[in-house]
């Protein structure tokens, strides 16, 4: 059978029936049609052990992949392959087995207390063109810094989902497809409530949280990339959105917060995946080893 019109029912069956989002449907599209062409397979009978391995031989050599890109390949074929078993088109899964690298442990990229106040002044003093970007985007970054939102979650954010007179934010089917509530800052409360007073002035209605200037609509993600970009040149800060999320996170332990809150408000499945901010900084390990019995000898 045609693997292309297989992997086409694939993509419908995790999309309607699984509930997989638009990312990780396009990272199944990208992954098969990578195979495909590589191996020059046209037919699922022409899947074997021996090409999936010079796939993967392939992409550690020539490719350079990293142990997380041979990683998402494998879960990604293994994920395909599964479901043409489960159709009857396989007779077993060939990745089933295959070997893969041990992950990386690599310490979470953060802002530094002194760089996130940084970061925020230099949103609130540019020079933009019209008062209403100030503070939305003020609002944008400090919801990132101060409630550690993913990017597709701020996006997708709605008015009705922000409650500043009860603290509080509706994160609605985030990653995993997973509700969850995060307490708000008094902090954070008073930017998204300057950003709303200034919302209103322009006559934004539109169901998003976060509205364009121009349209009545909610903010995009390639206006989102642009702002990043314009704020790295003006503050000479070293950072992507993602980064603010994990700047959140050690910030949060460092102030005193438990882990097992943090983990909730992350959205996280699993505490392990918490816990790997424990050892992003220094300033927490520190206050850790003052409790050293022999300090005071």
């Amino acid at each position: 059978m045609d693997i292309q019109i297989l992997a086409q029912k694939f993509y419908q069956h995790s999309t309607v029936v699984r509930g997989y989002s638009k990312d990780t449907i396009r990272r199944y599209k990208y992954v098969i049609s990578f195979y495909c062409k590589y191996s020059g397979i046209q037919n699922i009978n022409q899947v074997t052990d021996a090409n999936l391995r010079a796939l993967f031989l392939y992409g550690r050599t020539e490719r350079n992949w990293k142990p997380n890109t041979y990683i998402c390949f494998h879960k990604s074929l293994l994920v395909f392959f599964r479901w043409c078993v489960s159709q009857g088109v396989l007779a077993s899964n060939p990745i089933e087995g295959m070997e893969k690298p041990k992950l990386e442990s690599r310490v979470a990229p953060k802002l530094t207390r002194q760089d996130s106040l940084r970061l925020l002044e230099t949103v609130n003093n540019y020079p933009y063109d019209n008062p209403y970007l100030r503070y939305r985007n003020h609002a944008i970054f400090s919801t990132f810094i101060f409630a550690g939102l993913r990017k597709q979650e701020l996006l997708k954010l709605k008015y009705t989902d922000v409650d500043v007179e009860n603290l509080s934010i509706f994160v609605r089917q985030g990653k995993g497809n997973k509700d969850r509530i995060i307490p708000m800052t008094y902090t954070l409360a008073q930017s998204l409530k300057l950003y709303l007073e200034h919302r209103k002035k322009i006559n934004r209605t539109c169901p998003e949280f976060f509205a364009s200037l121009n349209r009545n609509h909610g903010y995009t993600d390639s206006g989102l990339k642009r702002l990043v970009i314009q704020l790295r040149r003006a503050s000479g800060i070293v950072f992507t959105v993602h980064k603010l999320r994990h700047t959140f996170a050690t910030l949060m332990l460092e102030g005193g917060c438990d882990i097992y809150s943090l983990s909730r408000m992350m959205g996280h499945s699993d505490i392990i995946t918490t816990s790997r901010y424990l050892f992003a900084s220094a300033e927490l390990l520190r206050s850790q080893m003052i409790k050293h019995p022999l300090n005071n000898a």
